[in-house]
């Protein structure tokens, strides 16, 4: 062992601080442990012996006068053993000397000192968990500092607690010194990390009403297990462990164990450090039911009888803490809905131990109706005060509403220009009856650049590119352009939204677009392009809100839809050809204009716009295509879902979304063909509807395939599928969101499980082609089909006529509901948003197609 190893462990007196060792060659003289014991004793001198002169030799960097400050000889004071032993104390206790001794020459002083080495640089080895700029800001030591030993002790010690904090018990920290010249010395922090240390188990002694899988499931920690490997409630916690106990015991407490205790909670570690065993010792106590709920109101506006009636707990019930609890909010919030803002609710509870009863009596301490003083916008540097202050639902002079603050709370939260952590901040005013509300603001960034690129199930390869700025100049104006490219799709978009029009309660908003869609189906296991569809319009929009929760909006679109096929595999003499394209698709070629004018009614109370947890969400629309234009239809629409936790992090939705079009003009004498244009008509599959393929479901015609031998093909993946839509549809959805530790959370996993259903129908039976397997031949000049083949040569017949080789089938045209249900992963992947869904379909009609697996993933940077 070194000397300096040697005297770091003699002066620490502690195992868990390892030796420093000497990266050097030569020997190193053993520095002074303590003016006592490592130094060389001062040389005696006759008592009474004067001192002449003190001088200081083998200093370096420090200044003779500046080290002589440090003792107390000075000429003309009298030299003694004690006073020489003092002066090495002292010059020890700088921490800037290696070695220290002292001479006296017949009143002749002389000081030698070896000053400590300078710190050259901190290197940190074997460190991967914990970064270099995680620990180099929490060490005392750094670079062009004096080295001493009480720092290399600490830094030590520091940096094993923050492995601790990590959960590592097991890591170990052994400081080393590499010697250079000039006195300079490199420190170097070999750190042995060891594996996180987990929780291997739970005991628990003293349960009875309740069994240890029980308990376990109400802690924060978790027993270690392969199951919870993205849980990091299996690391030991001093703080989660206490936690645990409170939840211990407000469990305890709702079940009406009022006197239940955690008597002691031991955390022991295993002998190898890598797992602890924790082990709680409790007392239950006896079980009580509810006394005599009252209330005490001082309030005039609040009646205590009635206040009374209206608690859920009722004499007789099983004591409840959390229920209690509940109600002093719930009170405490309904006092502030009357404008009492410092209301005191405060429960008083007698226990009789005798019949085990709970008497709570919950008293309302009188207050002072309360008024808003004045409103404060703070942290706002981008954003204009008026865009935060318009949020608020309570103005300066109007009287105190606890259910105002928290519905301006969502709505400033809801413009997604600040950070999520914010609150209506309530301060005293300038009177008793006074108060202050402040509204803190930390700003993010609104502006968003964003380039993806990815590839989907549905659509191949994606490109996406988007610029979009949602609080232009700090107006809460809202500008975009977005342009999407991928094999099936092609579009850009130019947008703008005024949420308050002339600083007006009325949003306005505008879009300029240009879309070009290709549809297809599926041949065999290719997909082919059908029709395309080429869209440029311009919509407009205005809302005016009706209610705090309701609004209207009313809009107008106008479109120029160009709908065209593939004249080489479709046409047949400059003709669209029945007999390869089929009724429906020659039926929607053509241009053709829409002015549509539509108005939605929107009822929201959701607490979050983008991930809600708790609220509901209705929307009716009609939409009237008329107005001009040369298409005529009515459609109605209806969306609505409603949130909210269930307890445990866990999140349930449902949602339900139909709709009806009705044409207003006739497209064709034919009753074959649908009044509906097919690029108007609703479909329904893959993504609305996990476990079906894209518009796999509802009314179809499948080409089924003739072989030589005349027999028709039963291989699904040999038809041909063309997806034709509906005039009705309606779409259901549960989902349940599943909560996963916080080491998930931060990868950005949400689970869930879901049920979905919903069908489309109603369109007019189409023509179909050779449904009955009877043997047709078309003419390859004038494209007329043929049954009667009487009169004409087979030369003739080889030469101008094909032969049809497929029947078609109308299949899916039902109201009866497919379901599937299965389980989906979110994930905000360092590539971009991911989804992976797998369903299972429960109940389809023939003719839908169904789907097991779907992903989407993209990129960005």
């Amino acid at each position: 062992m070194s000397p300096l190893g040697a005297a770091l462990l003699a002066t620490s007196g502690l195992v868990a601080v390892p030796q420093i060792a000497f990266a050097q060659a030569a020997p190193v003289e053993q520095p002074a442990a303590s003016a006592a014991s490592a130094a060389p004793a001062a040389v005696p001198a006759p008592v009474g012996d004067v001192i002449r002169t003190v001088t200081v030799q083998g200093s370096q960097r420090l200044e003779a006068d500046t080290i002589l400050s440090y003792i107390r000889l000075r000429p003309g004071q009298t030299y003694t053993q004690v006073t020489g032993d003092q002066a090495l104390k002292d010059l020890y206790a700088t921490e800037l000397f290696a070695d220290v001794s002292i001479r006296n020459n017949g009143g002749d002083v002389v000081v030698q000192v070896k000053e400590n080495p300078v710190i050259n640089r901190i290197i940190l080895e074997g460190n991967k968990r914990l970064k270099e700029d995680k620990i180099l800001p929490e060490i005392k030591l750094a670079a062009r500092q004096i080295f001493t030993r009480s720092k290399v002790r600490a830094d030590v010690s520091r940096i094993i607690e923050l492995y601790k904090r990590q959960g590592r018990f097991a890591a170990s920290v052994e400081p080393k010194m590499v010697m250079l010249d000039q006195n300079r010395v490199d420190i170097v922090f070999e750190i042995s990390e060891g594996p996180k240390s987990k929780v291997r188990q739970i005991n628990i002694l003293g349960n009875e009403k309740f069994s240890d899988g029980d308990l376990r499931g109400q802690m924060v920690t978790k027993q270690a297990r392969f199951f919870r490997l993205f849980s990091s409630g299996t690391s030991y916690d001093p703080d989660r462990l206490a936690f645990d106990q409170q939840k211990l015991r407000q469990y305890y407490l709702t079940e009406g164990y009022a006197d239940f205790r955690v008597v002691s909670a031991v955390a022991e570690l295993t002998p190898d450090k890598r797992d602890f065993i924790i082990t709680y010792v409790v007392e239950e106590g006896d079980r009580y039911k509810f006394g005599d709920v009252k209330v005490d109101s001082q309030l005039r506006d609040f009646d205590s009888d009635k206040l009374a009636a209206n608690l859920p707990m009722k004499a007789g019930d099983w004591y409840n803490a959390k229920l209690v609890e509940d109600q002093v909010d719930a009170l405490t919030e309904t006092a502030g809905a009357f404008g009492y803002a410092f209301a005191d609710v405060r429960p008083d509870f007698a226990r009789n131990k005798d019949d085990l009863t709970m008497s709570v009596t919950f008293r309302i301490a009188e207050a002072p109706r309360t008024y808003v003083e004045r409103v404060d916008v703070n942290g706002n540097t981008l954003t204009q005060d008026k865009v935060i202050r318009r949020e608020f639902r309570i103005a300066e002079g109007d009287a105190f509403n606890t259910f105002q603050i928290k519905r301006s709370t969502n709505r400033i939260k809801s413009l997604g220009y600040f950070q999520e952590k914010f609150e209506v901040e309530q301060k005293p005013g300038s009177a008793p009856d006074r108060i202050i509300l402040e509204a803190n603001v930390e700003e993010k960034p609104t502006g968003e650049l964003q380039l993806s690129a990815g590839f989907s199930s549905l659509e191949s390869f994606i490109f996406q590119g988007s610029i979009r700025q949602n609080n232009f100049r700090g107006r809460g104006q809202t500008i975009g352009l977005s342009v999407d490219y991928s094999r099936y799709t092609r579009s850009v978009q130019v947008s703008f939204t005024e949420p308050y029009l002339f600083d007006k309660n009325i949003s306005f908003g505008m879009d300029v677009y240009r879309r070009d869609q290709n549809s297809f189906n599926f041949s065999g296991q290719s997909r082919r392009n059908t029709y395309e569809q080429a869209t440029t319009g311009f919509s407009a929009r205005v809302g005016v809100p009706l209610t705090e929760f309701m609004s209207l909006i009313g809009r107008y679109t106008f479109n120029i839809d160009d709908v065209t096929l593939d004249q080489d595999q479709f046409y047949i003499n400059g003709q669209c050809s029945v007999l390869r394209a089929g009724r429906y698709l020659c039926d929607a070629i053509g241009k053709r204009t829409s002015s549509i004018l539509g108005a939605s009614l929107v009822y929201d109370t959701l607490d979050n716009r983008v991930r809600p947890t708790r609220g509901n969400q209705v929307i009716v629309g009609a939409d009237f295509a008329g107005l001009g234009g040369s298409v005529k239809y009515a459609r109605v629409t209806a969306n609505a879902s409603k949130f909210w936790p269930v307890g445990g992090g866990f999140i349930f939705s449902v949602r339900g979304e139909g709709g009806a079009i009705k044409p207003l003009a006739s497209r064709s004498n034919d009753p074959t063909v649908d009044d509906v244009y097919l690029t108007d008509r609703f479909f329904l599959g893959e993504p609305q509807i996990r476990g079906f393929d894209i518009r796999g479901v509802g009314p179809r015609v499948l080409r089924k395939f003739v072989g030589t031998d005349g027999t028709i093909s039963q291989d699904r993946n040999q038809w041909q599928d063309d997806a034709i839509g509906g005039r009705y549809y309606y779409l259901t959805r549960a989902e349940l969101e599943i909560p996963l530790g916080s080491g998930a959370r931060e990868l950005g996993l949400r689970p869930s499980i879901y049920v979905d259903a919903g069908a489309v129908w109603g369109i007019t039976n189409p023509l179909t082609v050779n449904p009955n397997n009877v043997l047709y031949y078309q003419n390859t000049t004038t494209g007329v089909i043929i049954t009667d083949t009487a009169g004409i040569t087979p030369e003739q017949l080889a030469a101008q006529y094909s032969k049809v080789q497929y029947v078609e089938e109308y299949v899916g045209n039902s109201p009866s509901p497919r379901i599937s249900v299965g389980i989906g992963v979110n994930w905000n992947s360092p590539f971009g948003p991911f989804r992976l869904d797998f369903a299972r379909v429960l109940k389809k009609v023939d003719g839908d197609d169904p789907k097991t697996f779907t992903f989407n993933v993209g990129t960005q940077f």
